[in-house]
Formats: structure tokens, C-alpha cells, sequence
């Protein structure tokens, strides 16, 4: 199983992708800010990090480069609605995802499941 940690300041975004994400079949833990899921980097493992890049603290651009440094073959996805910062994150993480908001569910489990190879997504509609 796919296990995911998640890094959304939003709490009603972060409790949706979280139900949502765990209904397709992952593994989620999730966090309200970049902090939060430092010490989470260092005591378990994740398949992902899927990261809002605005936040306070620690923004997910940051976060990214961190847990890269941390965690070998740690993939990562940024969710983001502002236009300005999808650019800054495609030159600071090259290799990865970002997906900008608003976006639908099934397009966020097919780009996941992209990552993974994995075939087509499931439970979602």
C-alpha cells in the first residue's frame, strides 16, 4: 500500500484529501503545516509527499527539499492555486508534480497512481 503524507494548512482540504485519498486505497497521515511533518520524516516511511506549497511555517516548496534530503526515492507532489508559485516549484523541484487548484479528485488519483505505474484509479467517480 501506497503510504502518503500529507502537508495541507487547510483543514477542511486536508480532511477531504485525506477520507477521499484513503477511499482510493492509500495510506494517508496527515499534517497542517511543513513543521509537522518533519519529525513524521524521520520516524516512518512514505511512498509520497504531497504538499500544499503556501503555508505558514515552512512552505512545501522547503519541506520538499528537506524530506529529499532525508529520505531517498521520496516522491512528491505540490498542490497549489496560485499560478506564480506552480512556476517557482517546477524550477526548484524539477522532478516534481504539481497540480494546481481547483482540480478534481480523480485527476489527483490518476497522477498519483502515474507516479506509482500503478494501473487506473479506483473508487472514484
Amino acid at each position: 500500500m501506497i503510504r502518503i503524507l500529507l502537508a495541507e494548512d487547510d483543514q477542511v482540504m486536508r480532511e477531504y484529501l485525506t477520507r477521499a485519498l484513503e477511499r482510493s486505497g492509500y495510506a494517508v497521515t496527515a499534517v497542517d503545516r511543513g513543521t509537522a511533518a518533519m519529525p513524521l520524516l524521520e520516524t516512518e516511511h512514505f511512498d509520497l509527499l504531497l504538499t500544499d506549497i503556501v503555508m505558514p511555517e515552512m512552505d512545501g516548496i522547503e519541506l520538499a527539499r528537506r524530506a529529499g534530503e532525508m529520505v531517498q526515492g521520496l516522491r512528491v507532489m505540490f498542490i497549489t492555486g496560485f499560478a506564480a508559485v506552480t512556476l517557482k516549484a517546477g524550477r526548484e523541484m524539477p522532478g516534481a508534480r504539481v497540480l494546481s487548484k481547483p482540480f478534481h479528485l480523480r485527476d489527483l488519483v490518476l497522477e498519483i497512481d502515474r507516479m506509482f505505474e500503478i494501473g487506473s484509479a479506483t473508487g472514484l467517480n
